[in-house]
């Protein structure tokens, strides 16, 4: 007979083992316990996610007691373990187990916490520090134990943005986790932003020519990504659940308090945004970021490119920034549309920015990642028009009379500049080149 011990020891790996989100752990719990009596499963997973408190996934040894103390888990599993058989077992050692998608991968095969420790070349304990095991990073308001550098950023309206710029030894290693395990794992092809071989031109060029541009803006994109996300993309990876936890913790921050006791009161964040920055996120200034929101809404992306296919309209996302383009008869129905990209984007945990929702019909300026798309990619004509009169102001006054912004390389700056027009339109950025070859430096 099986002890109910052992049923609990199994259903905990194999809900570890997939995404913690409702559908899979349902999916979890019938693969371990049969499907006789599906209500008493889904009520076993609601009670289950109702005492996780936090956005990870429990510990083994949590779950474990979870489930004996629980008497939905009793009832459920009480017509397994009256079964004369045993079950299979599901528990072994931890093993590096990629799933079918990313089975052929490249990425580092790490099983253990110690293995992990090695490939970081870090002692164990270096390892929960960095990764912040025991929480005490966002407890703590001693700037030389914060493993983040904190600054505010001005933003166009509303409270600054916080920049958390990771210290030296931390930034290191999550750029060897960029470069050795997320620059791996293949983005969906609908997104732009942070890609090798993709950019804003990428971006923009495919809504160039269209009866009308939609453009929508994800809230907040990097503190609202799901961190059960970056955690299930590690799992799915292949790491055991340990190393995954160690994995996001390494990429993810939870800003003291204190950090925003510099702001005078009119420029404080609310208080939801305030406690979103105190709890586990992806910071803004570390370089897995990025990569990991991309990632992490591979399932958003994969729905907005189906609903966008179903209104005949094709769609993009560069970082926060949604959006989606089509002829007349999209246009006709961009409203019921919206409707539609809305309730996706809180279905998978993400909000639109309405304030920055913009619907650009031809007959105006359809601007696309600062570029205009009417007829063909170009640059905005008062984009244009300023910078050669930059140009020409360096031509006739010197280029240091003309750096009020104090860049402390004109030189390097104003040649991005010109370089950025000529990938954009050839002939003017051909005459901004003159231009900018006449000046004396």
């Amino acid at each position: 007979m099986n002890s109910r011990e052992w049923v609990a020891r199994n259903l905990a790996a194999a809900l570890l083992a997939g995404a913690w989100e409702p559908a899979a752990l349902l999916a979890g719990v019938c693969d371990v316990l049969g499907r006789p009596t599906q209500k008493s499963y889904r009520l076993l997973v609601q009670e289950l996610l109702d005492r996780v408190s936090t956005v990870y996934p429990p510990s083994p040894a949590w779950l474990v007691e979870f489930f004996r103390q629980s008497r939905r888990f009793e009832r459920a599993s009480a017509r397994l373990r009256r079964r004369a058989q045993p079950i299979p077992a599901v528990l072994q050692l931890p093993r590096f187990s990629p799933t079918g998608r990313f089975a052929t991968l490249t990425v580092p095969g790490i099983a253990t916490r110690g293995d992990l420790a090695d490939w970081l070349e870090l002692s164990i304990e270096q390892l929960a520090w960095f990764a912040d095991s025991r929480d005490q990073h966002r407890r703590t308001e001693t700037p030389a134990l914060q493993h983040y550098s904190y600054a505010f950023a001005a933003k166009k309206s509303g409270p600054p943005r916080l920049i958390e710029s990771p210290k030296p030894r931390l930034k290191a290693i999550q750029r060897r986790i960029l470069r050795s395990i997320l620059d791996q794992v293949p983005v969906h092809g609908c997104t732009h932003g942070f890609v090798a071989g993709r950019s804003c031109l990428s971006a923009a060029g495919v809504h160039a020519g269209e009866a009308l541009v939609v453009a929508a803006d994800l809230k907040d994109f990097f503190l609202t990504t799901p961190l059960r996300r970056v955690h299930g993309l590690f799992r799915s990876l292949g790491y055991p659940w340990a190393v995954a936890r160690l994995l996001t913790g390494l990429c993810t921050s939870a800003a003291p308090p204190s950090v925003f006791a510099t702001l005078p009161e009119g420029r404080l964040p609310d208080w939801l945004t305030r406690k979103i920055h105190e709890a586990p996120h992806l910071p803004q200034g570390a370089p897995t970021s990025p990569a990991l929101a991309n990632l992490a809404a591979w399932q958003l992306d994969v729905r907005l490119h189906g609903a966008a296919k179903s209104f005949g309209a094709a769609y993009t996302r560069y970082a926060d920034d949604l959006v989606f383009s089509g002829d007349a008869s999209f246009a006709r129905r961009s409203t019921s549309f919206l409707a539609m990209v809305a309730k996706i984007a809180r279905d998978e945990g993400y909000a639109l920015n309405r304030r920055k929702t913009r619907i650009m019909p031809r007959s105006g300026c359809q601007r696309v990642t600062g570029l205009v798309v009417n007829d063909h990619l170009n640059v905005a004509r008062a984009d244009y028009d300023a910078l050669k009169a930059t140009l020409h102001n360096c031509c006739k006054n010197g280029p240091q009379a003309e750096n009020r912004a104090g860049h402390p390389d004109f030189h390097a700056h104003l040649e991005g500049r010109v370089v950025w027009v000529e990938n954009v339109n050839r002939a003017r950025g051909e005459r901004l080149r003159r231009m900018f070859e006449r000046i004396a430096w």
